[in-house]
């Protein structure tokens, strides 16, 4: 059993280390990605591989996201308020197996 559970952890520490950043993402927001915390928890939101600048609007008073070309919902929880965003557009912390784990609005004018 303990062989199991120290196998696991290996392969997720691995997958999240050789993650990749997305195409043309700034290595140079990398310290912004990696500050990034859960709202509430402060949990990582994981780093720039995780994360990506995406389309976003607002339905009903919640915020949606385009992730791998469908609109997801986000959730409340999941919102940086008042989060300064250098980008220029809106980010979400996501993987497939866990979903959206951070979501920053693009700055507001």
């Amino acid at each position: 059993m303990i062989r199991f559970v120290a196998s696991a952890a290996f392969l997720l520490i691995a997958a999240h280390a050789f993650a990749a950043p997305p195409e043309n993402a700034d290595q140079r927001l990398a310290p912004w990605y990696q500050g990034l915390k859960q709202p509430g928890s402060g949990v990582s939101c994981c780093s720039i591989a995780d994360c990506r600048q995406v389309d976003y609007r607002v339905a009903g008073g919640h915020y949606e996201a385009l992730i791998e070309s469908r609109w997801m919902l986000v959730p409340d929880d999941r919102v940086l308020q008042h989060e300064w965003n250098p980008t220029g557009h809106a980010v979400v912390c996501y993987t497939p197996w866990q979903g959206i784990l951070c979501f920053v609005s693009a700055a507001e004018t």
